[in-house]
């Protein structure tokens, strides 16, 4: 007996229901999925905002009218583009100073500072002054602020640093990177070379920079108030930083009055989008600001609550004994010691260090994806910490 119409059509309707399902749960993606606007990003973030519309920011803004390099009354404020960097990264330094100068620079000519522990040499000065009309100082570090420390005990590093290495914690090993870290987190601000300067904008070799800014960021953040910029907001590795956060603890609990009212401690410490990071990091999130990009004013770091916090973390012996990367140390003393809405996402700045990008969705912006946050494998999307900041 023939089954009615209306049993057959929702036989067939349910048949290519389930394919449709089967389609959906089986298919393998050929590229990686960039999230669309309105879409749930991570666990808590319903859009990726730089998939809105991105203009400059509100306010007063300094155009480039009268910022040539030789008009000695520019208002060009005490500030710098600065970078550490080896003579053998030349080429990758050229390749950032072309992009920077293209989309800013060239415009408010602020001069260059390079930093090595070794003299530059003729080379690398040649190649780096011929990508800007600025003025380019290349500065020797001090022997005294490159050195491993004296109360830092040699076995026990090369002990940690064989542990880190079986961790799989990259660059754990090489003192160099150690030492690097230490620099950039304490002791840069200190060289004679940037006495008399206030902010900086750090560059490193090899990124890339996306987005035409037509106004005098330093002056932005003068005029603003603010402290710190930055572009990407990530996770670190747990493994590196195990006991950064209990002597962040130990010193707050010693100086309670450094803790500013209007905080990001709850950035620091949220548990709730990886947990896991949390525990092994004893309480920190280890959410951070990558500080391979920062546009900051060195009066924080010269303040007596960061050079307190600084020496008290110097001497616990993290930067060797384990692997304290500048980026958490800056992060976690910004997110505790300063007010928040000093702090400013530069979201209209296109930037790419790899494998994590900033691209926003502005006209003035070209050769990155809007809203690419990596190009890289999947597995790297868990890292954005911009959810837990928003």
């Amino acid at each position: 007996m023939a089954l009615p119409r209306y049993i057959r059509a929702l036989a067939i309707l349910s048949c290519l229901l389930i394919l449709s399902l089967g389609f959906l749960v089986f298919k393998s993606p050929d590229s990686l999925h960039i999230p669309i606007k309105g879409e749930k990003v991570g666990e808590e973030m319903t859009s990726d905002p730089n998939l809105e519309s991105t203009d400059e920011p509100a306010g007063k803004l300094w155009r480039a009218d009268e910022y040539a390099a030789d008009n000695p009354k520019a208002p060009r404020l005490n500030a710098t583009l600065l970078a550490l960097v080896r003579n053998s990264e030349v080429d990758g330094m050229v390749q950032s100073m072309r992009d920077l100068e293209r989309t800013w620079n060239s415009k408010f000519n602020y001069p260059w500072t390079f930093f090595n522990d070794e003299p530059f040499t003729e080379d690398f000065k040649k190649k780096t002054q011929a990508e800007t009309k600025a003025k380019c100082s290349y500065e020797l570090i001090p022997k005294e602020h490159w050195a491993v420390p004296s109360w830092i005990n040699k076995d026990l590093f090369a002990e940690s640093a064989e542990i880190l290495k079986e961790k799989g914690i990259q660059y754990g090993n090489l003192v160099s990177y150690h030492q690097m870290c230490r620099w950039n987190s304490g002791l840069f601000y200190k060289h004679p070379a940037l006495a008399h300067t206030k902010y900086y904008w750090r560059v490193e070799p090899k990124v890339h920079f996306f987005c035409d800014v037509d106004y005098d960021v330093f002056r932005y953040m003068e005029d603003h108030n603010k402290t710190y910029g930055f572009t990407i907001n990530l996770y670190d590795a747990p493994e590196s930083i195990q006991t950064l956060w209990p002597e962040t603890m130990k010193f707050l609990a010693a100086h309670p009055e450094y803790e500013h009212s209007n905080n990001a401690r709850k950035w620091l410490e949220d548990s709730s989008r990886r947990p896991g990071h949390n525990q092994k990091a004893n309480g920190y999130s280890t959410c951070h600001f990558w500080s391979n990009f920062e546009i900051a004013s060195m009066d924080f770091w010269r303040g007596k609550t960061y050079e307190d916090y600084f020496e008290h973390l110097d001497h616990a012996g993290g930067f060797f004994y384990e692997r304290w990367g500048d980026a958490p140390v800056h992060s976690i003393a910004l997110g505790l010691f300063e007010d928040t809405s000093k702090i400013h996402w530069f979201r209209d700045i296109g930037y790419q260090h790899v494998p994590y990008f900033n691209c926003p969705n502005s006209p003035k912006c070209k050769g990155c994806k809007t809203g690419q946050f990596t190009d890289g494998e999947k597995f790297l999307f868990k890292e954005d910490c911009r959810p837990n900041w928003f």
